[in-house]
């Protein structure tokens, strides 16, 4: 990988660790909590799909790109579930 490619990417998942601190520190409740909950987690599956695709170097493999992307889906979903299922009513 070049340095411009790393240095985007870092750049990328530096902009992206920003905005997951700032809608951590918004105070909601009810649907706004899930919608801020739904907004962290897609930025860590982004954050992840970076690192895979930069770091790793698996955007040349179709195959593992999709198999990685499926199982941080299902992972991040499920998470989001169990997140949904654990409030208060």
């Amino acid at each position: 990988m070049n340095a411009r490619a790393m240095i985007e990417a870092w750049m990328l998942l530096l902009v992206m660790s920003a905005l997951t601190t700032a809608l951590t520190l918004i105070e909601m409740s009810g649907q706004g909590r899930m919608i801020i909950a739904a907004g962290v987690l897609t930025l860590a599956g982004l954050k992840a799909r970076v690192i895979l695709s930069f770091y790793l170097q698996l955007r040349t493999s179709r195959f593992w790109t999709r198999a990685f992307d499926l199982a941080i889906g299902g992972f991040l979903v499920v998470c989001f579930g169990l997140y949904v299922l654990a409030m208060e009513p």
